[in-house]
């Protein structure tokens, strides 16, 4: 099937590489001409396990011709089914902003007038329900001429793509969710997939549209409230000197909880639990509905970084000493620091008048962007050198082998947020959460 992919971010990207790698003929559209010129090179400017791989095999000289990226927006008129996937950042108040995605959907239905036929768009973007069919559904129409339903179909598919894992949670989904108001929209969708569904035996939900666009928000309201209980269950172990990880362990033998998201530490960050949990409380107070449970997660999400703050406070005043921050993405396999942990952390050392020395394998440049006044090792070994203290908040691998290099501190006093470390007789050692 010969698709268009409007946005070339992280999610967009990642799909079309993939689409491609399902069989499909994928173009990119995308409005920063870098971008282009580099995946028609046959690579890309985000760090992804496997995506640079994808893209080399399907662009570029050497790739298989499935997939091509242009800024010219006319290129979708060659294609059957167009994807949008552009950005939603956030409000101050936590509500969505769709101005960007307005903008695409307007070009998209102006270009939609070259073309004579049916068109399917596929909105992909994570919105808060009821957007594709009362925002951007008019939108299309209005700027194509076109009614949906009859010569232009507008349908809905979230995305559960974890970043670092994006890839494989494209090709190996536990769900795929076709949101649909007509049903030639949603035959076109069928097909976009069956290659999927088909290599993989997924589970395909179909519904509506703004069940769709829900599920998502549902989706990581949920996990980002299981991540929220278990570190205030964590809290209380702490207080009890029992081990959360444990207890964890064990109640993660009861296929009604699961062991997935029991990992007690510093929270949560990113680009998706922060922005959709608080765009879907928003969207419930807009319709005069408060979500309690929803709002103690972000509150005690929130705390997380401070709790581990007054750990390290119990055994060494930071003030005018070296601190190491031992990771600055908000998870491992990325170089996201979106809403990473770490933000705060370094916020609260700098309060505290520490010196902070921070060290990541891949996100230090990220950083540097929001704190140029902080020091960046090399190395975690670097980091570690003359430090009175040290706080773990991302899980990199690398920092489990670290052994010998603790005894490069001036005091030996770990506190890690993810349980990442080996506790040894000569560090001092605090587990947040046990």
């Amino acid at each position: 099937m010969d698709i268009s992919v409007i946005g070339s971010g992280y999610v967009g990207t990642t799909i079309a590489a993939c689409f491609a790698d399902l069989g499909h003929s994928v173009v990119n559209i995308d409005v920063d001409a870098d971008v282009v010129e580099a995946i028609n090179a046959g690579d890309t400017l985000i760090h992804e396990e496997g995506l640079p791989e994808l893209v080399a095999k399907h662009a570029g000289e050497n790739g298989t011709g499935r997939l091509r990226a242009t800024t010219n927006y006319e290129a979708l008129l060659e294609t059957d089914v167009t994807f949008l996937c552009l950005p939603t950042p956030q409000y101050d108040d936590g509500s969505i902003d769709l101005s960007i995605i307005e903008t695409g959907a307007e070009q998209l239905g102006e270009t939609l007038k070259g073309k004579s036929g049916w068109h399917t768009v596929v909105v992909k973007s994570t919105v808060v329900p009821g957007t594709t069919d009362d925002v951007l559904t008019p939108i299309i129409e209005s700027a194509s001429g076109r009614t949906a339903g009859e010569d232009v179909g507008v349908g809905m598919n979230p995305e559960f793509l974890r970043e670092g894992t994006a890839v494989t949670d494209f090709l190996d989904p536990d769900k795929i969710v076709l949101g649909a108001d007509d049903e030639r929209t949603r035959r076109d969708m069928q097909e976009v997939f069956a290659p999927l569904e088909a290599e993989t035996g997924a589970p395909v939900v179909e519904t509506d549209t703004r069940t769709a666009e829900m599920i998502k928000y549902a989706n990581n309201a949920f996990l980002a409230t299981k991540v929220s209980l278990i570190n205030d269950l964590g809290n209380i172990c702490k207080e009890f000197g029992i081990d959360a990880y444990e207890v964890a362990d064990a109640i993660g033998l009861d296929d009604r909880i699961s062991e997935q998201f029991l990992r007690s530490g510093v929270g949560w960050g990113g680009s998706c639990f922060p922005k959709d949990v608080a765009a879907i409380i928003a969207a419930a107070k807009a319709n005069d509905y408060e979500p309690t449970v929803l709002e103690a997660a972000v509150e005690l999400n929130d705390k997380q970084p401070e709790r581990l703050l007054e750990l390290l406070d119990s055994h060494v005043d930071v003030e005018g000493e070296r601190v190491a921050v031992l990771g600055l993405a908000f998870k491992p396999g990325t170089d996201d620091t979106r809403n990473s942990r770490a933000i705060e952390v370094i916020e609260g050392l700098q309060a505290r008048g520490a010196r902070v020395v921070g060290y990541d394998p891949v996100a230090t440049e990220n950083m540097r962007e929001r704190f140029p006044d902080v020091t960046y090792a090399e190395s975690a070994a670097e980091a570690l050198e003359g430090a009175v203290g040290a706080v773990v908040v991302t899980d990199w691998d690398e920092f489990a082998a670290l052994d010998d290099g603790f005894e490069a501190m001036k005091e030996l006093v770990v506190v890690d947020g993810r349980r990442i470390i080996e506790p040894t007789p000569k560090i001092t050692y605090e587990g947040l959460t046990w």
